[in-house]
């Protein structure tokens, strides 16, 4: 699997917009851990590690954010501003989120609890496994 935008539904409404995302008609996992990151200091990166066996789906609530990844032989890039598009990233890439507008709002959810053992936080490390499978 690769990583890719997923568009989420959005619902028009003269009070305010919704949008939702729920397994399996957006999400191709079920949720077991969910958590957001905010009152980043400007310049500061989030992330910088990989998940051996975990996938993850990020969201940018409020504000907006890029989220680098890597999958051992080429980066990617997505800026992610849009409460209704979110970056599906499936496991094995080393991920860092960075460029944080003020007052910006990540929304990530997990299909695995947390398990320090999943982390790979040496890129040196992460590559040397990327480029053996």
């Amino acid at each position: 699997m690769k990583p890719r935008i997923i568009e989420l539904p959005k619902i028009y409404d003269k009070r305010g917009n919704l949008s939702f995302f729920e397994h399996p008609n957006q999400l191709p996992f079920e949720i077991e851990r969910t958590y957001w990151i905010y009152d980043v200091p400007g310049g500061e990166v989030r992330g910088s590690h990989a998940f051996r066996e975990q996938q993850e789906f990020i969201i940018a609530l409020s504000g907006s954010f890029d989220v680098v990844l890597n999958d051992g032989k080429e980066e990617q890039r997505f800026s992610l501003n849009r409460s209704y598009y979110g970056l599906l990233i499936p496991k094995m890439y080393w991920r860092k989120l960075e460029n944080f507008s003020t007052n910006s709002l990540a929304l990530i959810v997990s299909d695995k609890a947390y398990n320090e053992a999943d982390y790979i936080r040496d890129f040196e490390e992460f590559i040397k496994i990327a480029n053996e499978k």
